[in-house]
């Protein structure tokens, strides 16, 4: 860590991050490694959450909770390392729909979220507690407790719950709309991190399925405006008009009618931005987007030194820009 990184991560008593799944859990482990437990709040899109074998499954925090706690598959992003699919092979086996990858570790989660929604626990308070059970330091908040759901309205096929377009279709039908099937409360503690952060961070994630299930709940957008000012710093997620995973290349012409990039983006979340970080060479792509602050670097995070890296040089870039 250089000295300057070092100052950065000490000049930041609260930090939130927003993050949807696989980019954003890369991000948000870097942060965990430079920032001490106390100075981060995650809080994780539950817009992806769906009923499966009776089970409510939580795609986006089960991967932030699970790489948080080093316990991740780190080239495939999601799920667990050291998986096995027994389960999952018994189900086809006896001829049923087994589209969506349930590992047999995995299955533990599930089941102990489930059990505890029927009894009436909040999905926060289930949260709190698997992560802390994992060994998870930083706070991990779901958006909320109720629910959310992204739809994609396709040009084809209709509407489409979230998992059903990306998992079992391939996200092959175009996208004409994304829509959310309710408007909950926030859950407890997002909107008093939200007002109170030094930082907002927006990871490489889909912003339109990730950040913006987020960004629909009631108060989240008076809370991140609070403090009268711009204090987002968004990296990200095109790199060279491509995306590192997931189909935003393809959604952002669809949904915005532009070429795929951090521009793009950038345009997309609008004046919330204090600053981007982008891949090197996507930064003149930007230029009419001036005055916004740009910093370019290697934003492609394949290893947890990686994210580490990505994390000192984004809370370095937010040290200047908000000062």
């Amino acid at each position: 860590m250089t000295a300057e990184s070092a100052l950065a991560a000490r000049a930041f008593k609260k930090v939130v991050a927003l993050s949807g799944g696989v980019g954003g859990a890369r991000l948000v482990h870097g942060l965990s490694r430079v920032l001490p437990p106390e100075a981060l709040t995650v809080v994780v899109n539950t817009g992806d959450d769906f009923e499966h074998w009776g089970l409510h499954i939580a795609p986006d925090v089960d991967t932030v909770v699970y790489t948080l706690a080093d316990l991740a598959h780190v080239e495939r992003g999601w799920g667990l390392a050291d998986e096995s699919f027994a389960t999952l092979d018994m189900v086809r086996r006896y001829g049923d729909d087994a589209w969506f990858q349930l590992g047999d570790r995995d299955l533990a989660t599930h089941i102990l979220r489930t059990r505890d929604l029927q009894r009436g626990v909040p999905l926060s308070a289930i949260t709190a507690r698997l992560a802390k059970a994992l060994g998870v330091t930083c706070t991990v908040l779901p958006m909320a407790d109720g629910p959310c759901r992204t739809m994609i309205e396709t040009e084809a096929d209709g509407t489409l719950p979230f998992q059903t377009w990306f998992v079992s279709r391939r996200t092959e039908p175009k996208v004409k709309r994304v829509r959310f099937d309710g408007r909950p409360e926030a859950a407890p503690g997002v909107l008093d991190a939200l007002a109170e952060a030094d930082v907002i961070v927006l990871p490489p994630s889909n912003p339109y399925v990730s950040i913006d299930p987020i960004l629909s709940l009631p108060g989240v957008r008076d809370a991140i405006l609070t403090k009268g000012h711009a204090r987002i710093v968004a990296v990200s997620p095109i790199v060279g008009g491509l995306a590192i995973k997931g189909p935003l290349a393809e959604m952002i012409p669809a949904l915005a009618g532009a070429p795929a990039s951090a521009a793009a983006v950038a345009k997309h979340y609008g004046a919330m931005l204090a600053g981007m970080v982008v891949e090197t060479g996507d930064e003149a792509g930007l230029a009419s987007l001036a005055p916004l602050p740009v910093l370019a670097t290697r934003t492609v995070m394949k290893s947890r030194d990686d994210s580490a890296a990505l994390a000192r040089e984004t809370l370095a870039f937010a040290a200047k820009v908000l000062r």
